[in-house]
């Protein structure tokens, strides 16, 4: 099939995926804004003064917020549908980025990340079920890696954007974030699943009719139907996770987070500014940071082309091979080289080694997993744990990342970080399958190890 007749047949597919993720653009935006933020802050002439302290409970009360996330798509996705849950995420973005807009006390700025958090959380429990559930099987690894490719962009422009502007000016400038998202998104179709699951059948029908561009998918939505019929007879309940039968699933779950987290990638980004003030490079930090982003943009868009034909598997082994690497050899700089001063090229360097690998697989192809390995009737519960477990592990991460930073020096945390890296590499080589080109029912199936 040529490039033509690919975009061709499934242009529709990429159109609604690509609206849908620009919900990551926005939510990514209010992450990345602690990089540029800090430093000014923290400076003499700050607009809301605050400690070193203060400061990384800032960064990291957004991930506190983001374990109510998952609690909020469990209660709408299902209810309202998987579009309203991810158009709701607007509300909380918006009203942050006003209380940092207006706030002049650091109060504000913690219930800005708090909220923040919400919809940060709330947006990376439903997007990878909507991905999933209108993609077909030929391009779905493809669609899930745009919620990392949107995430990079989002990155890149809060880096670019953010040191050359005044504090509040950037609060107002990122509300452009909520706007293009509801914009784009509001014209894209339920998923087809939701709607079989409500009986809703013409709806589904027509949502699915124009995904596919074809008029023909009764064969598709006769299948759609028996396999959410099987998956409502079974008990749908939070409790449903821990039945055996999904122990794999789970097992799975687990390797992700802990390859994703405990690696370093939300400290990393979110302090990129302030790291890279302890790297001696011809660089000043800010435009450091905006090579990491570029970096990380140009990264992701490889497993995007990879991950339908190389599958998922190899792509996660060379990516926490090459982020065990980077971080490994980032943490000899500053050790060696006086945090990083006499070393600074190869602190640098290693950061970007462990940027390109991370986007390589692990920041981009672990969605694509997580959108296929559990069933219709526990899917909500699944990605709302993974989110939840994910913040938690992340709140940890960030918070003692400061502290380490501070009272030990940057080489402690990259050299965790790297021996997490290692044995996540373990982890993936033993349990995670391959999945590429299956249905997701063959998916279930492998997962069972059944076939």
């Amino acid at each position: 099939m040529t490039i033509y007749q690919h975009w061709t047949k499934y242009c529709h597919e990429y159109m609604a995926s690509v609206a849908a993720t620009l919900s990551v653009f926005m939510v990514v935006t209010t992450n990345a804004w602690s990089s540029p933020a800090l430093p000014k802050l923290m400076s003499d002439d700050s607009p809301v003064p605050i400690t070193p302290d203060e400061g990384s409970w800032m960064v990291s009360i957004q991930a506190i917020g983001a374990v109510f996330g998952p609690i909020v798509a469990t209660l709408t996705v299902d209810n309202f549908g998987r579009k309203l849950a991810l158009l709701g995420t607007i509300i909380p973005v918006t009203l942050g980025w006003v209380l940092i807009g207006v706030g002049d006390t650091v109060v504000y700025l913690y219930v800005a990340r708090f909220l923040f958090g919400i919809a940060y959380g709330t947006v990376y429990s439903v997007i990878p079920m909507y991905l999933g559930e209108i993609s077909s099987d030929a391009i779905r690894g493809t669609a899930g890696t745009l919620i990392t490719v949107l995430a990079k962009i989002g990155f890149l422009a809060m880096y670019s954007i953010g040191p050359y502007v005044e504090y509040r000016t950037l609060a107002w400038i990122s509300m452009a974030g909520p706007g293009l998202f509801v914009v784009c998104f509001m014209w894209m179709p339920e998923s087809p699943h939701h709607l079989v699951a409500k009986n809703n059948f013409l709806s589904a029908e027509k949502n699915l009719s124009w995904l596919r561009r074809t008029e023909y998918v009764t064969e598709e939505l006769t299948n759609l139907k028996r396999t959410i019929q099987l998956s409502q007879d079974e008990r749908e309940s939070v409790m449903e996770l821990f039945n055996p039968k999904y122990g794999n699933n789970l097992r799975i779950v687990g390797i992700l987070v802990f390859n994703m987290q405990m690696t370093g990638l939300l400290p990393i980004l979110g302090y990129a500014q302030t790291i890279f003030e302890k790297i001696s490079t011809d660089l000043k930090p800010e435009e450091m940071s905006i090579v990491l982003g570029v970096v990380q943009l140009v990264a992701v868009l490889f497993p995007a082309i990879l991950v339908d034909r190389l599958g998922r598997r190899p792509l996660l082994l060379l990516s926490t091979a090459g982020v065990t690497l980077g971080l490994l050899l980032c943490s000899v700089s500053f050790a060696v080289g006086n945090d990083g001063g006499s070393l600074g090229w190869l602190g640098f360097t290693s950061l970007m080694l462990f940027i390109v690998f991370n986007g390589l697989g692990l920041a981009s192809v672990s969605f694509s997993v997580l959108a296929e390995i559990f069933p219709k009737n526990i899917r909500a519960y699944a990605t709302s744990a993974f989110t939840m477990i994910s913040a938690v592990a992340a709140f940890g991460c960030v918070k003692l990342f400061q502290w380490t930073l501070d009272e030990v020096g940057p080489y402690l945390p990259f050299a965790v970080f790297s021996i997490c890296g290692a044995v996540g590499l373990v982890l993936i080589y033993f349990y995670i399958p391959e999945t590429k080109g299956r249905s997701l029912d063959e998916i279930q199936q492998i997962v069972r190890k059944k076939i």
